[in-house]
């Protein structure tokens, strides 16, 4: 809890973002059961991840790349108020029963390109208003709010949604506008070190480079595709459920619930974690565990196990998480901070949902057991693989200073 002791432009900027993330969530929840209401199709559901990945792998490099280049906290403050204007027309079109599906998709992927220069410049903010020994804590912080999100967000939207309407988490997803278009006010301007780069194509590859050739760098992001595309689970929590743990829905819920509450439960105790020099080996214990517990849901046809397996499996998951955001903003120079967080964006969103599709064509073929066991297995050979990287085994954050 320290830096929303310590800094109060961190504190304003970390409930200005919580409070967005279980609007967005809400969003989320709300534009599904619209989408299912109005086509009673599952596959018009899932072109909604379609409508968001596109926009979101197509401009999110160059989103990093203006970030690089102009005032970040105007830019900011100019794509909060684009996302705030899409959540008001989600609003109007539920208020006026335009029944028109189309436009949920539409107004999914300009939010999910607006989120694609905003999340990235965003993120630059932390390492300007805190000092570097303080982001560990502050990684902490954002995925606690995260994790609250996912649990809360759901419940509050099925509420809301209820009792009110579509409308009513539409317009509560707006209204959390206000509070992260205030926080990022009482900032100072926030222009790029060293005057900017060049919005481009060129930009862009600059940043990719540094990314492949620093050993820190580099290895963070490989380390996280490892652990997503090889062993995301939650395509297969709906077949494991009925063919493995002989439930339903609320078996399925139950799944996706543990992940989530793990995570809650490490982000709440993750104090010690500031205090730890080998933040890459951290890494690496963190994604092994996660593979071999995700591997081991598997092995049981208890559920309570599966659950207690999940739950690790989140736990892991935050700590793999804290130390990727703290040596990608201790280690990358300010002037190319919004290109590398743009490219941790597209990989924390690209990587999950490759390790469903993955998952999913190994189920289809072999069954979910057999999806679940192989990913956990490949996970934690592919863990096995990175640890010869010395440099990253060896790192210590305290001793480089």
């Amino acid at each position: 809890m320290t830096p929303l002791r310590e800094s109060r432009e961190f504190r304003w900027l970390w409930a200005g973002q919580s409070l967005s993330s279980i609007g967005s969530m809400m969003t989320g929840v709300a534009v599904a059961i619209q989408t299912y209401d109005l086509t009673g199709s599952s596959v018009a559901v899932g072109a909604i991840s379609l409508a968001t990945l596109v926009p979101t792998l197509l401009l999110g490099l160059f989103g990093g790349s203006i970030a690089d280049a102009v005032d970040r906290r105007r830019l900011v403050l100019i794509t909060g108020g684009g996302l705030m204007l899409v959540s008001i027309v989600f609003a109007l079109q539920a208020v006026l029963d335009w029944r028109q599906v189309w436009l949920l998709y539409v107004l999914t992927a300009v939010g999910a390109a607006l989120a694609a220069v905003d999340t990235p410049a965003r993120r630059t903010f932390i390492p300007r208003v805190l000092p570097l020994e303080r982001l560990p804590a502050a990684a902490a912080l954002s995925q606690l709010s995260f994790q609250v999100a996912i649990i809360a967000a759901p419940v509050l939207a099925g509420v809301l949604i209820a009792a009110v309407g579509l409308e009513a988490a539409y317009g509560l997803d707006a209204l959390t506008f206000l509070a992260v278009l205030y926080s990022v006010r009482r900032l100072p301007p926030m222009p790029p070190e060293g005057g900017g780069s060049t919005v481009g194509l060129r930009s862009v590859l600059e940043g990719l480079k540094y990314a492949v050739n620093h050993k820190l760098i580099g290895m963070i992001f490989l380390i996280d595709l490892n652990a997503t595309v090889l062993a995301m689970p939650t395509a297969l929590f709906p077949a494991l459920a009925a063919t493995h743990f002989g439930g339903g829905p609320q078996t399925v819920g139950y799944l996706y619930a543990a992940i989530g509450v793990g995570g809650l439960v490490a982000a709440v105790l993750s104090g010690p974690l500031g205090h730890l020099r080998h933040q890459g080996r951290a890494m690496l214990i963190s994604v092994a565990i996660w593979g071999a517990a995700i591997g081991s849901v598997g092995l049981t046809r208890n559920l309570w196990l599966a659950v207690a397996l999940l739950a690790t499996a989140g736990a892991a998951d935050i700590v793999t998480t804290v130390f990727r955001a703290t040596i990608l903003q201790t280690k990358t120079p300010d002037e190319l901070r919004g290109r590398l967080n743009s490219l941790d964006f597209i990989i924390g969103l690209g990587g999950p949902n490759l390790g469903n599709v993955r998952a999913g064509a190994v189920a289809g073929l072999f069954g979910p057991v057999t999806g679940i066991l192989t990913g956990g297995a490949a996970c934690v050979l592919g863990i096995l693989a990175l640890t010869s990287s010395k440099t990253f085994r060896r790192y210590d954050a305290k001793a480089d200073g």
